[in-house]
């Protein structure tokens, strides 16, 4: 059986669930979070304890039981914490300045880029090369902080681009003649 689907999960204190035939929803003091459920698993809400186990012995329903757990544990997570995502932009002139639900960025093209931000997750820039992506749902921060780093990925020979703040960049060395 799955590891990770065998762990309990505790509910901490503002969070609440709520089980239903075909969904799980997990409210909290940062919003509402509802998942799909998976027939070949069931949840169990035991005083505060949420057990999850799958319905019989497959590899499916093993498997299922421990990624659903995971995903249930995230839903919990993001509606008392939250989540967040740090990107810096690295490179002479690259900027960025959040405006409402977009964020604008300059990075070397002939033309700004702007980034429209999807519903629940919002932006920050504490300075021009810094940015700060949170959100409830730790898919769509993480979606959201990749695709502003596609749009200039950091260069193996300068480093410059737009790279994740706890991301090691390893350089090439340059031809020598």
């Amino acid at each position: 059986m799955s590891r990770v689907g065998k762990m309990p999960i505790a509910l901490p204190e503002g969070a609440e669930v709520i089980i239903g035939a075909d969904q799980i929803t997990v409210k909290g003091p940062l919003g509402i979070l509802i998942q799909a459920l998976n027939g070949l698993v069931k949840i169990v809400n035991d005083n505060r304890i949420l057990r999850i186990s799958p319905i019989n012995d497959s590899r499916e329903a093993n498997a299922m039981s421990g990624t659903l757990r995971a995903l249930v544990n995230n839903m919990i997570i993001g509606v008392t914490k939250g989540f967040e995502k740090k990107l810096s932009l690295v490179g002479v002139g690259y900027r960025a300045q959040a405006q409402g639900d977009k964020v604008n960025l300059s990075l070397g093209f002939s033309h700004p880029v702007v980034h429209q931000m999807p519903a629940g997750v919002k932006c920050e820039t504490p300075s021009q090369t810094e940015i700060l992506i949170k959100g409830v749902d730790k898919q769509k921060v993480g979606l959201t902080a990749a695709k502003i780093r596609d749009y200039r990925p950091p260069e193996p020979y300068k480093g410059k681009g737009v790279r994740y703040a706890d991301e090691v960049v390893t350089l090439k060395e340059t031809k020598k003649k």
